[in-house]
């Protein structure tokens, strides 16, 4: 483990390397980021990221991180559960968005378990925090593989709660196949319906719709362009044993996305300014420099009945496993 220092906030960061044959990592106390990856033979990170961890609090807050205890965003920053209004942290007013201001990617996460290729950490979120009901404890693993010319990181997350509180735990790395960007780069996303949003990115009343004959039709690769994309494709209905999801596929390197999750937010950073901030050297954050795959619940499915549940009850435990994949086109 590295010391990474300590905070603004006084919350000290350790790192982790991880490494497998040719890929390595680093991966923050902070957030659970995924800081940096390569792949040997490949020149440039394979993930946006900021040598400096007091980036993540602002300006690269989500990059790499693990988001929730509610990822993506609640409506109102209210839901009613079990005949009581819950009002959260409305971080992206009138909204709530990634669990709020003190999310799980600002916080410092404690290390479980540490091996040469893969790193535990647990996150406690006390009961009322930010307004959500329920102690809940959040455990993450992150664990590197390369076999057969396939390159691979896989994030296993799962919680617990005490009382029933919504839950909705993610990563949120941002892949970089390319240091000229990601327009020209293939997409295909094995989805045949998506989340139509309004302009605060909330899915609206008659969503799903279908994505044929609209622009969010990626079941046959295609570039994925210019003109902007921070939707949820709805994979199924429920979770799903693991499979293959979607792919970007760039001139030299190919990105494979497998969960067990029932939704799928793909994102191209629209956030990040046109002239770009800097991040690891020779790197800059830009809008389509990178593309999140964010392997989630339906967001505001607290509010909707007719998505699939996101409700975490006590005496079970909520699971997802995801895997990007990499190798050659």
């Amino acid at each position: 483990m590295i010391d990474m220092g300590q905070l603004p906030d006084g919350q000290r960061v350790q790192a982790v390397d991880l490494q497998s044959g040719r890929l390595r990592a680093r991966v923050l106390t902070l957030g659970g980021i995924i800081q940096d990856l390569r792949l040997d033979g490949v020149d440039h990170p394979l993930v946006l990221g900021h040598p400096d961890p007091a980036a993540y609090l602002d300006p690269f807050r989500h990059v790499g991180a693990l988001v929730g205890r509610f990822a993506n965003r609640i409506a109102g920053a209210r839901f009613r559960l079990s005949g009581r209004d819950h009002a959260v942290d409305a971080n992206e007013a009138p909204n709530c968005l990634h669990g709020g201001s003190a999310g799980a990617s600002v916080r410092v996460w404690r290390i479980t378990r540490a091996a040469p290729d893969a790193v535990s950490l647990a996150l406690d979120f006390t009961d009322g925090e930010m307004g959500f009901p329920g102690a809940m404890q959040a455990l993450a693993t992150l664990c590197l593989s390369d076999a057969d010319g396939v390159a691979g990181v896989t994030v296993a997350l799962q919680a617990t709660a005490t009382r029933p509180t919504p839950c909705n735990l993610t990563h949120h790395g941002y892949w970089t196949l390319s240091p000229d960007g990601s327009a020209d780069h293939l997409l295909q996303v094995a989805a045949d319906r998506y989340l139509p949003v309004d302009d605060a990115l909330i899915p609206l009343p008659d969503a799903p719709a279908p994505v044929a004959g609209t622009r969010f039709d990626f079941r046959t690769a295609r570039p994925l362009g210019r003109a902007g994309l921070d939707h949820c494709f709805c994979l199924s209905d429920d979770h799903q044993p693991l499979r293959e999801v979607a792919s970007l596929t760039a001139p030299d390197l190919r990105l494979r996305v497998l969960t067990t999750a029932p939704g799928l937010q793909v994102y191209d950073g629209a956030h990040f300014p046109d002239a770009g901030l800097p991040g690891h050297p020779g790197q800059t954050a830009r809008p389509q420099s990178a593309v999140a795959f964010e392997a989630q619940e339906w967001p505001d499915a607290p509010n909707r009945p007719d998505f699939p549940p996101t409700i975490l009850r006590p005496g079970t435990v909520w699971r997802t496993e995801t895997r990007y994949l990499l190798d050659r086109p």
